[in-house]
């Protein structure tokens, strides 16, 4: 995406803050207007003074009291064009980060899937932030440096217009020197971005393995890792600021050669002129020459900011021009499910060139209790997510109570599960608040109630303040085992027609596994469920086990039926309780 599609992009977000927009525009006109006056005051002030002894203060008196006016009224323009300018900034990274985390519940899973969750949050919240700064910087320098411009060149062309010429004609030495280095940082910030997220990336996944590390001793393997990444990182960075360090001062010995050039010829003319060109003018034009480049020396020294802001700009307009899923608004929605699913020739992979899932059949009827078993890769969690409609089959179909499942609604759809998955998520709030996330709604006496199935309610009532404890980020603050029986006791609470499974006692103790188990047992009857297992002596009570292999069911039926034809679930089977 080139620069110009990113700001047009980027302005879109100020749509609705348009008013702080003019608000800037017409304090900075009279702030610089204001300011640009002050020359001509000190001018004639120089003007009054024409020898020693020979001085008209009285004339003086009135200009400087008038030149303290200009300055303090100038001023406070000067500050309301910063305050309108930081308001339009802020409001329109507001609107682009909630924009951007919108998106994000918006998107189809795989993106996540196939992200680095650390360089996601990077894109919502470090790279908004470099815009936020590029913008302001921008921003400010846009509505005050414009003005200037026009001002003194009028001013200037109004005064001598042969030097205002000469001003005008070195001015463009300026401008070449600041895009020609911008042209070198803009890749270099755009690299820079890039590795920022992948260092983002990085850390976050060794900091929530921290345990995993230190086990197998990998501190060193990390830390090589992570710091040959932040060397990149630095050289990018050093290379792209070095190049952007350049702009300022070789723009401002430009500007130097400005003013030199004016002053020179200025005073050429005031002796040539024979009066018609006073120093007191000549004053005036050095200030407004000064004036009229140090706007594009300001430009060119948050050239660097802009072109990051660019470069972060387009990750994150990355993030909002992925693919959604598809609109269900139209679609049907539904309040109860009968439990009858029926699953014809369906077919999946995650990618075109490796199939995963096909010809899938099955024909699950209510109240029915299915155990998926199968070797690690063969399809077990992706059918779960096909069933919720994480990810949309690529053929044949999914039907709930004989209605296609792309044909309702997703809220709706997956409002009739209640899923308790191996890997446990909490969030960090009270434990009411989180047994209660399933059920907003839920009274104290359920919350309650649902614990106790669970057999969490004892260890519950031993934390420091009971349901009100509060737990840390995922659970750091409670063991493996507690933090599944909260989630168990969160699907027990919303009691919905249809349940997921998938090793969702695989951290409990055998004792308490066996307790919940008849818990288990009590909640899904009448009610249809799936049990992904890989302890295959937790599913001996399944009126259907369907044994998966590299994507197909490959056998089906009760264990005691699969145990007797002696084929692959007998060998799983045995396989897991062998001597040897």
């Amino acid at each position: 995406m080139k620069t110009s599609g990113i700001l047009k992009r980027i302005l879109k977000f100020t749509n609705h803050n348009i008013k702080y927009f003019v608000f800037a525009l017409i304090s900075s006109f009279i702030g610089v207007s204001l300011q640009l006056l002050t020359p001509i005051i000190i001018g004639r002030a120089i003007d009054n003074i024409i020898s020693a002894g020979n001085v008209d203060f009285e004339a003086n008196l009135k200009i400087i009291f008038l030149l303290a006016l200009t300055i303090v009224t100038s001023t406070v323009f000067q500050w309301l064009t910063t305050n309108f300018t930081n308001a339009l900034t802020y409001k329109t990274v507001k609107a682009m980060r909630t924009e951007a985390f919108n998106k994000l519940n918006r998107l189809e899973l795989k993106y996540a899937d196939s992200h680095s969750h650390g360089d996601i949050i990077t894109r919502i919240t470090t790279d908004i932030d470099i815009i936020s700064d590029g913008l302001l910087q921008g921003f400010t320098q846009l509505f005050s440096g414009v003005i200037t411009i026009l001002g003194t060149l009028v001013l200037m062309f109004t005064i001598n217009p042969l030097i205002a010429l000469v001003v005008v004609l070195l001015t463009p030495i300026s401008l070449f020197v600041s895009s020609f280095i911008a042209k070198h940082t803009h890749d270099k910030f755009t690299q820079q971005s890039k590795i920022r997220g992948d260092l983002s990336g990085y850390g976050e996944e060794i900091i929530s393995n921290q345990k995993l590390i230190k086990a197998f001793h990998s501190e060193d393997e990390a830390q090589e890792k992570f710091e040959e990444t932040n060397g990149r990182l630095y050289k990018v960075g050093v290379s792209a600021q070095f190049f952007s360090a350049l702009t300022n001062p070789v723009t401002r010995f430009i500007n130097g050669l400005v003013y030199t050039g004016t002053g020179i010829t200025g005073a050429i003319a005031v002796i040539k002129s024979m009066g018609k060109f006073t120093v007191g003018n000549l004053s005036c034009f050095l200030t407004y020459a000064n004036q009229y480049t140090k706007p594009f020396n300001e430009i060119s020294g948050v050239i660097a900011e802009l072109q990051n802001a660019f470069a972060s700009a387009r990750r994150v307009f990355e993030l909002l021009d992925s693919q959604e899923q598809s609109d269900d608004s139209g679609l049907k929605e539904i309040t109860s499910c009968g439990g009858n699913i029926s699953i014809e020739n369906v077919s999946f992979s995650y990618s075109p060139d490796k199939p995963l899932i096909e010809n899938f059949s099955l024909d699950v009827k209510a109240g029915q209790k299915i155990a998926i078993v199968g070797p690690t890769g063969c399809g077990k969690t992706t059918f779960i997510n096909l069933l919720m409609r994480f990810y949309e089959v690529n053929g044949g179909s999914i039907k709930f109570d004989g209605v296609d499942i792309r044909d309702i609604k997703r809220d709706s759809l997956r409002e009739q599960f209640g899923m308790v998955l191996q890997n446990t998520w909490l969030m960090s709030s009270t434990i009411r608040e989180n047994l209660a996330y399933a059920k907003p709604d839920a009274t104290d006496e359920e919350i309650i109630r649902a614990a106790k199935s669970a057999h969490a309610h004892s260890f519950i009532m031993r934390l420091p303040n009971g349901y009100d404890t509060v737990i840390s980020e995922n659970g750091g603050n409670i063991s493996a085992g507690q933090k599944q029986l909260l989630c168990i006791a969160r699907v027990m609470l919303k009691n919905p027609p249809i349940l997921i499974l998938d090793e969702a006692t695989s951290n409990i103790d055998t004792r308490t596994e066996a307790l919940i188990q008849k818990a288990f047992d009590e909640m899904t009857k009448d009610k249809t469920s799936f049990v992904v297992a890989h302890r295959l002596s937790t599913i001996r009570q399944a009126d259907v086990v369907l044994v998966m292999k590299d994507g197909h069911i490959v056998e089906k039926g009760t264990h005691d039926e699969l145990i007797a034809k002696q084929g692959f679930y007998y060998e799983l089977y045995n396989s897991q309780f062998s001597n040897g």
